[in-house]
C-alpha cells in the first residue's frame, strides 16, 4: 500500500480507507480531499465515479487522472469502491459488525445503493453540484440514487456501458447467471489458494494472463491483483448474483424524470448490454442523449481505453460545467 500511495501522490491522487455503513470502503481522490473545507472561491462541483463490478477504484486511475487534468485540476474527481470490494489495511476489519452487515445485506445490490447514498450524506456537502459517472452496474446504482434522493444536485449523469435492464437474459448474463447464482462457491477454494501466493507472483500471473491485450493500462495490474482475495471476490460474486435476479425491467419512469441530465453510452460489441438494448432505449426515448460507440471500445474500457473515454466525456460535459452556479 505504501508504494501505491507514493505512486498516487506523484499525480495528485490519494487513496483512503473509511468505514461507510459499517463496511470498509476505498476512496481514490484527485484534487480536494475534504469538500467540507472548501472556501467560497473553491469549486463546488464533484465528479464522482461509481464503478462496475468488481467495484475496485484502482481500475479507474488513468480515467480519473485524465478527467482531472482535462478540467485543469479545477474539479475534484473521486471514486468510491463498493462496500467490501477492497482489501482492508491492517488497522481495519472488513466490517465493524458482521451481524449488522448480514442483517442489512450490506454487500448486496440494494445495500450498495444505500452505501453510496450514505457516502454522499457523510462526505459531500449537500449543496455540492454532482457529475455522476457510472460504469456497468454503477449506472443502475446511479439511477437508483437519483430516484431515492431526488434532491441531489446532479448536473449530469454519464452512464457508460449501462447494465440497467435484462442482465440475466443478455448474452453474457446467460453464461454468468448459473455461475454467480449457483456455482460461485466452487470458485472460492482456488481463489483462497491463489491468495496465499506472494504479491510479486500474483502480479506476474496477472500480467501473463493479460499479456495479449493491446495497449493494456498497467495501472490496472495492481487492481486486478487485489481481486485475488477471498473476501473481495466473494462479495463481488454475491453482488453479481443479485444483479442477475434484480436488474430486470428498465426504470423508464426515473429515466423520463431525469432525461435531460442523462447521457447513455452503449458498446457496439457489448455482451452485457447488446445493441438491441441500445435500439430499444433509443426508440423509447428519442429525445435522449443516447450514443452507440463507434470506436470499438470494450465493456471493460478501463483496461486499455481509460484516457480515451475520459477525453470523450470531457467534451460531452464541458458546457454543462461552464454554466454551473
Amino acid at each position: 500500500m505504501t508504494s501505491l500511495m507514493s505512486e498516487c501522490q506523484k499525480d495528485d491522487a490519494t487513496v483512503e480507507h473509511i468505514y461507510c455503513r459499517g463496511a470498509v470502503t476505498e476512496l481514490l481522490k484527485y484534487g480536494h480531499k475534504d469538500l467540507h473545507t472548501f472556501t467560497k472561491n473553491s469549486p463546488q462541483v464533484l465528479i464522482l465515479i461509481i464503478p462496475g463490478n468488481p467495484g475496485i477504484v484502482g481500475f479507474y486511475k488513468t480515467f480519473m487522472r485524465t478527467l482531472y487534468q482535462a478540467f485543469n485540476r479545477r474539479y475534484p474527481v473521486w471514486a468510491v469502491s463498493h462496500a467490501g470490494h477492497c482489501t482492508p489495511p491492517d488497522t481495519m476489519d472488513l466490517v465493524k459488525d458482521a451481524l449488522v452487515a448480514d442483517s442489512e445485506d450490506t454487500f448486496g445490490l440494494n445495500g450498495q445503493i444505500k452505501h453510496k447514498l450514505s457516502f454522499l450524506s457523510e462526505h459531500v456537502p449537500r449543496d455540492s453540484q454532482l457529475v455522476l459517472i457510472g460504469h456497468s452496474i454503477g449506472c443502475y446504482i446511479i439511477l437508483e440514487m437519483m430516484k431515492r434522493d431526488p434532491e441531489l444536485k446532479v448536473v449530469k449523469s454519464v452512464l457508460l456501458f449501462p447494465t440497467i435492464e435484462r442482465m440475466a437474459s443478455s448474452p453474457q448474463g446467460k453464461v454468468m447467471t448459473p455461475v454467480l447464482c449457483h456455482l460461485r462457491y466452487i470458485i472460492y477454494l482456488p481463489i483462497f489458494i491463489l491468495s496465499l501466493l506472494p504479491e510479486r507472483l500474483k502480479a506476474g500471473m496477472v500480467q501473463l494472463i493479460l499479456r495479449n491485450m493491446r495497449s493494456l493500462d498497467t495501472s490496472c495490474v495492481p487492481a486486478t491483483v487485489s481481486l485475488i482475495n477471498l473476501d473481495c471476490a466473494a462479495n463481488a460474486m454475491y453482488m453479481g448474483s443479485q444483479e442477475m435476479r434484480m436488474v430486470l425491467d428498465r426504470d423508464n419512469l426515473t429515466i423520463k424524470q431525469h432525461l435531460d441530465k442523462l447521457i447513455f453510452y452503449y458498446g457496439a460489441t457489448d455482451h452485457w448490454c447488446p445493441v438491441q438494448y441500445f435500439q430499444d432505449i433509443r426508440r423509447d426515448f428519442p429525445d435522449g442523449d443516447i450514443r452507440l460507440c463507434d470506436r470499438g471500445l470494450r465493456h471493460a474500457f478501463v483496461l486499455d481505453a481509460g484516457e480515451e473515454m475520459a477525453n470523450m466525456i470531457t467534451e460531452w460535459i464541458s458546457h454543462d460545467l461552464t454554466i454551473v452556479r
